[in-house]
């Protein structure tokens, strides 16, 4: 190297990237039609997946917020009344007595954390009234331990106690809706008497509202607010039995509810020969299914909103492979100035990327205002979560660069030669 002789420059790979960058920048700008319906395509493939993906989430915590009104932890244990036993299916009663609820009470199980008879009548029908106001409310006779194991919380007074099971008090404990009915919602009911089948009862506690509306209106719930709780005991008194409906308890974790619902079953067929059979619903049961059904719908509607992207993809590809065929001489010419074959696939894959990141941000502020908007419409919490807007940023990047490397690898491998010829 003669003295005075400058070193060939060789220029960084951030300057190769930005100068990559702004000629897909540039080649995008030149085609500005094309480049935005590409980015349409995306937009809405993207905003759609989102959207589903926002309302399934704001479902499931819907559904959830509403199972968690029956006790996340709660099992019923209760004759089995489609009895295939001819033997057993004629015998009449309940099949579960007080003297069954107490024992199972005093087994202290680890697995059981709380136990409450449930007691309702035969279909009797209950006149429920207030001077000249009347209330169609379901009546249930429970324990002490119930307000806990069904979730329920108190807006006024208090609830059962020992002493009012053990004296058959003649208590109750009344939802909104019965309030309502008898009072006026702005009437504070505590202290107060209502009469039951012409029996004063004393109102003792008013129950919080509950939300049950969607449980309720595909046939899964009860209208939570519309009860009256009584001590079982002279729930009991009044219909002149000892018998009980359902026994519901609250298990120490929800991995403990076999264990829980084997222990009950257990002692109920010791103390009564296998006369019953008993069948036991259990609140994981409950999740278990929801959480299918939500996955698979989820499921469905991404796949069915992700065939927007897949289109959106496709039309990236024929464009960008319409690109190829109109800039063969502009390769041919970059090729025979010393542009390496990396960097035109760079630049072609650049330009795809460009147009799914647009069309990926776009699509995000789309699905974001859409949910937003179902919220304000709807009163659901349809707030987007952090990782479904990462899953649709890293999709739609994933998406430019499977739809423009087909192009790009044209582009790359042409030949200067042939391509400098391309008319």
């Amino acid at each position: 190297m003669t003295k005075g002789s400058a070193l060939p420059r060789v220029k960084s790979p951030l300057c190769s990237t930005r100068d990559i960058f702004l000629q897909a920048l540039q080649a995008l700008r030149d085609n500005r039609l094309r480049t935005i319906l590409s980015i349409l395509g995306i937009t809405v493939g993207i905003a759609a997946v989102m959207s589903v993906a926002t309302v399934s989430a704001g479902g499931r915590y819907l559904i959830f917020t509403e199972l968690e009104t029956f006790g996340l932890k709660s099992i019923w244990i209760y004759r089995d009344t489609a009895e295939k036993d001819p033997r057993k299916a004629i015998r009449s009663g309940s099949g579960i007595e007080n003297g069954d609820y107490e024992a199972v009470r005093d087994a202290r199980s680890w697995a059981i954390n709380k136990i409450s008879p449930v007691v309702s009548g035969r279909g009797e029908v209950f006149l429920v009234r207030q001077g000249n106001k009347y209330s169609n409310a379901q009546i249930s006779g429970v324990s002490a331990d119930y307000l806990s194991i069904n979730n329920d919380t108190l807006q006024k007074g208090r609830f059962l106690r020992d002493e009012d099971i053990t004296r058959n008090r003649p208590v109750a404990i009344i939802g909104r809706d019965v309030q309502k009915d008898l009072f006026g919602k702005d009437v504070d009911p505590v202290g107060q008497s209502i009469r039951i089948s012409g029996k004063n009862v004393t109102v003792i506690g008013l129950l919080n509202q509950k939300n049950r509306d969607f449980l309720s209106s595909i046939g899964s719930g009860t209208n939570a607010n519309s009860r009256i709780l009584l001590p079982y005991t002279f729930l009991q008194q009044l219909l002149g039995t000892r018998e009980i409906k359902i026994l519901q308890a609250e298990t120490s974790g929800l991995a403990n509810t076999d264990a829980a619902v084997f222990l009950i079953k257990d002692i109920l067929r010791r103390r009564h020969g296998e006369r019953f059979s008993y069948k036991a619903e259990t609140m994981a049961q409950y999740i278990t299914t929801t959480e299918n059904i939500l996955r698979g719908v989820t499921l469905i509607g991404i796949i069915a909103a992700s065939v927007s992207l897949f289109v959106g993809g496709m039309g990236i590809m024929n464009i960008m492979s319409t690109s190829v065929v109109e800039r063969t001489r502009e390769i041919g010419i970059r090729k025979a100035l010393g542009a390496s074959r990396h960097d035109i696939l760079a630049q072609f894959l650049f330009e795809a990327m460009l147009i799914t990141l647009l069309g990926g941000v776009l699509g995000l502020v789309l699905g974001v205002a859409a949910g937003y908007g179902l919220s304000a419409a709807t009163g659901m919490p349809l707030t987007p979560s952090w990782p479904s807007v990462l899953i649709a940023l890293t999709v739609s990047i994933f998406v430019g660069v499977v739809s423009g490397y087909y192009p790009a690898f044209r582009a790359a491998s042409l030949k200067p030669v042939e391509a400098l010829r391309y008319e």
